[in-house]
């Protein structure tokens, strides 16, 4: 799925096909979304459209203050727009697992972090003081992206649903009749981290088999590896190459890629089992592949969810690669309101 294109400051359409709001002098609320492969913010108006963007990749390094320099150098980016003194609130999103109580992120895809005390810098970011006034939501990565997709998006309408991110990582969040569920921590519903491979090999977690090592980007293409694919010459070895091979008809690519399809419709299965749910939304940099996983995916959830209430519908999500910012933004402006089960907090 395509990233949604960044806007300029002026009237436009929100992802509900409405106004914009992003004119004259309307609040904008800033957003901030951490995962392992790029970290994000943005700026983003009350009908949910990104006005204005900055971005980095996240550093591959053990050293926790390298990685939350890129988190200051986006938001120090976004400070120079004209619509930040617009700003009113702070939506921060996470890789998870993350602690909302204390302010923390410990991203498996992050090993530089452990209980991190995120929400802590972010007040004491210097040269931009009002950082520390702002009511401030913080959420796991994927359950930003679930109230996204809930509030605009292929969740929009549904009152049970689960919103998966299938990308470096797996995660997922969870809306309950009708309201985000992100339970006492930020990490109801984290997918990832349950396991559908009893005698699977080892996560980084702690835990064995879990889908996240069989279904993320990483895992596929590592698997695909192991069943002897190999890129073209002078093509990247990750998973978009993975998915071309598979494209062409490679054994192997196709293999790498039925597995992960096989390990999230056991996982969603399951949920549907447990909860009764109305639709799997699937969303994240992997779906750029929803051709090849989607209907995968539809076809072994005939086996893995037999009983006639465990069946669920499942869709791609709506919002491509900006959908955390916009489900952060969207939980800081709903904080304390009917609908979220979110609280604000002030870094």
């Amino acid at each position: 799925m395509p990233e949604r294109p960044a806007t300029t400051d002026q009237s436009g359409t929100s992802p509900t096909g409405g106004p914009g709001g992003a004119s004259g002098g309307a609040p904008l609320t800033a957003a901030l979304d951490i995962g392992g492969t790029k970290i994000a913010a943005a700026l983003v108006t009350a009908g949910g459209e990104v006005v204005a963007r900055a971005r980095r990749p996240t550093p591959a390094t053990p050293h926790a203050a390298e990685v939350q320099a890129a988190v200051t150098a986006c938001l120090r980016e976004l400070a120079g727009h004209p619509g930040w003194r617009r700003v009113t609130a702070l939506g921060v999103c996470s890789a998870g697992p993350v602690d909302r109580a204390r302010g923390t992120a410990s991203p498996v895809n992050i090993p530089a972090w452990r209980d991190h005390p995120l929400l802590r810098n972010l007040g004491e970011v210097p040269g931009l003081p009002e950082l520390a006034g702002l009511r401030t939501v913080f959420a796991g990565d994927a359950v930003a992206m679930t109230a996204a997709e809930h509030r605009y998006g292929a969740a929009r309408g549904h009152a049970d649903a689960l919103c998966m991110v299938v990308s470096t990582g797996v995660g997922a969040g969870l809306v309950l009749d009708g309201r985000v569920r992100p339970g006492p921590t930020g990490n109801a519903g984290h997918l990832g981290h349950v396991s559908v491979d009893l005698a699977g090999e080892p996560c980084p977690c702690g835990s064995r088999g879990c889908l996240e090592r069989l279904a993320s980007g990483g895992a596929i293409t590592r698997h695909a590896l192991a069943l002897g694919w190999r890129p073209a010459p002078g093509a990247e070895s990750g998973t978009a190459s993975v998915a071309a091979a598979a494209r062409e008809g490679d054994t192997a690519a196709l293999a790498a890629f039925d597995r992960a399809a096989r390990a999230l419709a056991a996982g969603i299965a399951g949920c549907s089992t447990l909860l009764e749910l109305e639709v799997a939304v699937l969303g994240g940099g992997v779906m750029h592949a929803s051709d090849l996983l989607l209907p995968a995916v539809k076809q072994h959830l005939d086996e893995y969810a037999a009983l006639p209430f465990a069946r669920i519908q499942i869709k791609a999500a709506a919002l491509g690669t900006d959908a955390g910012l916009i489900g952060a933004a969207a939980l800081a402006q709903t904080a304390g309101t009917a609908g979220t089960a979110e609280t604000p907090e002030t870094v």
